[in-house]
């Protein structure tokens, strides 16, 4: 990996081969959403949201504000709303997120015989280095969407987001 094996904390000094499954497993799982949130946070704040009503009373996407405040703001989504987002969440996280059929070629490998856009063509080396690619870019996009979230309590304006 173009960052190399990186443990600051010591937590896999005397860890065995599972713990490490098991803490990788988690990296790359927080990294993928990160990802999704880091570019959902941009994407909302240039303005795209997903056309169409939210509710049955017709408020649209857009009517909701951005960020900490669509969950906790006085304008934020209804209580219903947020009770659907996290049983959705839940249900992704329970059923459809894990080696159902335990044909994983590596930790967080989710394809389950199905999915694979051309996985299986490469070589050992490119495989090896796309994995290494998205770690990476998952290990980028915890800390962005970490400064994202801080920034935003903080108030004030950054480049390219605008106010928060």
């Amino acid at each position: 990996p173009p960052l190399g094996f990186y443990d600051p904390f010591g937590m896999l000094d005397d860890a065995d081969q599972e713990r490490f499954d098991r803490l990788r497993y988690v990296e790359i799982k927080h990294g993928r959403i990160s990802q999704l949130a880091f570019l959902g946070q941009i994407t909302t704040r240039a303005g795209y949201h997903l056309p169409g009503a939210i509710d049955g009373a017709g408020d649209s996407f857009a009517d909701f504000p951005n960020g900490f405040a669509a969950i906790g703001g006085p304008d934020s989504i209804p209580g219903a709303g947020t009770g659907q987002i996290l049983f959705f969440i839940g249900a992704l996280e329970l059923a459809v997120m894990k080696d159902v059929t335990g044909e994983n070629e590596f930790v967080g490998d989710f394809r389950n015989g199905y999915i694979d856009f051309g996985w299986d063509n490469f070589d050992e080396e490119t495989k090896l280095q796309k994995r290494a690619v998205e770690l990476n870019n998952g290990r980028a996009a915890m800390m962005g969407i970490l400064g994202l979230m801080v920034h935003e309590q903080l108030g004030g304006s950054l480049p390219i987001v605008g106010d928060l």
